[in-house]
This record gives structure tokens, C-alpha cells and sequence, in this order.
């Protein structure tokens, strides 16, 4: 598990293109065969992913969380983005297609990923917080998602957001999290933007053609910079940045909160002529 401490929202506006990706960019996750993990400081969320190839992959403890397993004092939100396969927690089986759901409440023992075909993996990305009660382990799937359309293709913006854990939704101690569709035409997201000083947020991109790339803009809304970002590459986002993005087409991201409150709608939001 790799630790990551970010720079605060002073030290950013010195830094360079590789040293902002060093302390924001996620972009060693969805490696075949393994689990991949990043703690960083920043409400202690941890972002990574799994992608069982010929054998499961078991999620285990690690010295950075000083506990006997991983969920023992942390809840886990999962979203597959690949083929079809499967996520087994303390002996139940949970089938996961592409998009489907899961959230994984504390105290959960044995978690385990498995693809259906091997060739074909599924790509499971994770993201978890500290929790401090239990909720029960529940499957999500898309079609039972709520599901909020907004934006309009004039502005490049239209899209579907679909949420999973939320407080109308799965029910959890602080982690909130779905994704988001741009509908071919539109590029842009969450612009307008916005920050939330009570949460982190994390965005992990993907469906991203290969030769495609996302402008994911990040920063004070008077001092914005811009980390380009490809397929199935997360970015941490503190509680005083903005978090927006353009690609050269169409795409989707995961997003996920965890912080002092899960209301959906709790965001400041910035003004255009503020961004500089």
C-alpha cells in the first residue's frame, strides 16, 4: 500500500506538471493480477483497485491501518468497470457485471475478488473511509440506481448521474459514491464548479479511448491548474479544490466522497468570473 501526503492548498500553486501529478494523480491502479492501493492523508481515504486474473484476490490488512483485517474499523465502496466477476465477502457471493455495486460495511472479514473469465477480467476499483458504526453489506446494481439527468448538449455538459451510496440510497457512516455518463457530443463535467470544505472528493476516469484525455482541472477557483489524466486514472481532490474536467470526447467517472457530511447537494459553489 502505498502512503500518499498531498500539498496543501499553498504549496500547489508552485508546483510543476510532474510534481502535481506526483501528489494528486493515481495512476498505478488497475494492474492485472493484483490489488493496488494508495492511503493518502487526506480524510485517510484509500483508493485502488483489483483485477483477478487466474486466481482471486484476497483484500487483506496492511501495517498502515495497525489492524487484524482491512475492514475492521473502515467501510469499502466497489465499482466494476470490466467483464463480469464476482466479490465474496465473509462467505456470501456477490455477481458483479460492468457498473455494478457494492458496498461493504466494517467489519467485514474475508472480502475476495474473482472474474468470471480470465481473459477477460473484471476491473474493480475500491474506495474506502474510516467508519464508526456498522451497516449492512449490500449489492447495488444500475437499474435499481437513482438515476439524475442533467446538463444540456448546448453546453457540452449532458449527463446521467447515477448514485449508489448516499443517504436516500446505501446507507453508510461517511463514504458516499456512483458515477457519472456524459452523453457523445458532451465533454465537460461539474462546470460550473464547486468546492466542499466538509469532504474529500476522488475522481477516477474511464472509458477513455486510448488515444483520448481528460483536462482535469484542480485548485483554489483563483489559482486553477490543470493534471491531464487517461483511462482508469484517479485523482484526490481536498476539501478546498475544485474538481472539474474536459476530454477530447465522451467518458465516465466514479466519484466518491467521505468527510463530515453525505448530503449530496452539500457544495459552494463558484462563481465563472471567480476562476482565474
Amino acid at each position: 500500500m502505498e502512503i500518499r501526503y498531498v500539498a496543501d492548498a499553498v504549496r500547489y500553486q508552485r508546483m510543476d506538471a510532474d510534481e502535481l501529478r506526483a501528489s494528486y494523480l493515481v495512476d498505478s491502479i488497475f494492474k492485472p493480477g493484483v490489488i493496488e492501493l494508495v492511503y493518502t492523508d487526506v480524510d485517510r481515504g484509500i483508493v485502488g483497485s483489483a483485477v483477478p486474473t487466474n486466481q482471486s484476490l484476497k483484500l487483506i490488512g496492511a501495517k498502515a491501518l495497525a489492524s487484524d483485517y482491512f475492514a475492521q474499523r473502515r467501510e469499502i465502496g466497489v465499482i466494476n468497470i470490466g467483464a463480469p466477476g464476482s466479490v465474496m465477502v465473509d462467505g456470501t457471493t456477490y455477481e458483479m457485471e460492468k457498473l455494478d455495486g457494492l458496498y461493504i460495511g466494517r467489519g467485514s472479514q474475508h472480502i475476495e475478488f474473482t472474474s468470471a473469465n480470465a481473459n477477460d477480467p473484471a476491473y474493480f476499483y475500491i474506495l474506502s473511509y474510516p467508519a464508526h458504526t456498522n451497516y449492512p453489506t449490500t449489492q447495488a446494481k444500475i437499474k435499481d440506481a437513482e438515476a439524475v439527468k442533467l446538463g444540456t448538449l448546448a453546453e457540452s455538459n449532458q449527463r446521467t448521474i447515477y448514485k449508489y451510496i448516499h443517504p436516500d440510497g446505501i446507507k453508510s457512516c461517511q463514504l458516499v459514491m456512483g458515477f457519472t455518463m456524459l452523453e457523445e457530443g458532451s465533454v465537460w463535467n461539474t462546470m460550473s464548479a464547486h468546492t466542499h470544505e466538509r469532504r474529500t472528493e476522488i475522481y477516477m476516469y474511464f472509458d477513455l479511448a486510448e488515444n483520448d484525455i481528460l483536462f482535469h482541472l484542480m485548485g483554489k477557483p483563483e489559482q486553477t491548474r490543470h493534471i491531464v489524466i487517461r483511462n482508469r486514472q484517479a485523482v484526490l481532490s481536498p476539501s478546498w479544490s475544485i474538481h472539474s474536467g474536459v476530454g477530447t470526447r465522451n467518458y465516465s467517472f466514479i466519484w466518491g466522497m467521505g468527510g463530515e457530511n453525505q448530503q449530496f447537494t452539500d457544495m459552494d459553489g463558484v462563481e465563472m468570473d471567480r476562476l482565474k
